[in-house]
């Protein structure tokens, strides 16, 4: 089994601001420590578009650059969204248990810890309507709740959910170490600010 975090992308064939990669939309890019310069200029691009609409007057005028305008919200905005979520995948067979939705951001990754330590059950957005549910020892996703012909799911030991969700949280650190460093490279007037975004979009701490 296999947990990622994965981010929800769309094409962007008209972004000049930073160089992109090509990709469809509606599909979703694995984040972790691996990505090319390019890959991760599509995830911040992602994330910031996500956040992209006028902000309340007490953060500020919007700046008149096209960079200024389109990071800020990102900048500004107090709570930030990055579409998508923790994915779980039967790697051998490529079944998939659960699949973030609409409507579902990583900044909600806790919720995870939720469904081991706290409350026992989260759902992930809709279509699908993914699920976890602590049952004694055992974690059960099912990857759409409301489907009406059945639904793929499956039944884990709650130690097993424990070390996927601890890996997909290193994935996500280490994406925004990454982050941190292209910044630097591509934004280099906005490099700390966006970091420091990146990481409350994500709910990681950041580190020195």
């Amino acid at each position: 089994m296999v947990m990622q975090p994965v981010l929800e992308i769309f094409a962007a064939d008209d972004f000049a601001l930073w160089p992109v990669g090509e990709h469809e939309s509606y599909g979703y890019l694995v984040l972790n420590g691996e990505l090319t310069p390019a890959e991760v200029g599509t995830a911040v691009m992602r994330i910031a578009d996500c956040n992209d609409f006028e902000p309340d007057e007490e953060h500020g005028p919007c700046p008149t650059d096209p960079l200024g305008t389109f990071l800020h919200g990102l900048l500004t905005m107090p709570d930030l969204f990055a579409a998508g979520g923790f994915r779980v995948t039967d790697d051998t067979t490529g079944t998939v248990f659960v699949e973030p939705g609409c409507c579902n951001g990583l900044e909600t990754w806790r919720d995870w810890l939720e469904v081991l330590d706290g409350t026992g059950c989260s759902s992930f957005g809709h279509d699908p309507f993914s699920m976890a549910e602590r049952v004694g020892d055992t974690v059960r996703l099912t990857l759409d709740a409301h489907a009406k012909d059945g639904s793929p799911l499956i039944e884990l030991p709650v130690d097993q959910v424990r070390v996927l969700v601890t890996g997909a949280q290193a994935d996500l650190r280490d994406f925004l170490g990454l982050a941190g460093t292209w910044a630097e490279q591509h934004l280099p007037t906005h490099a700390a600010a966006v970091t420091a975004a990146l990481a409350r979009a994500l709910d990681l701490e950041l580190t020195e």
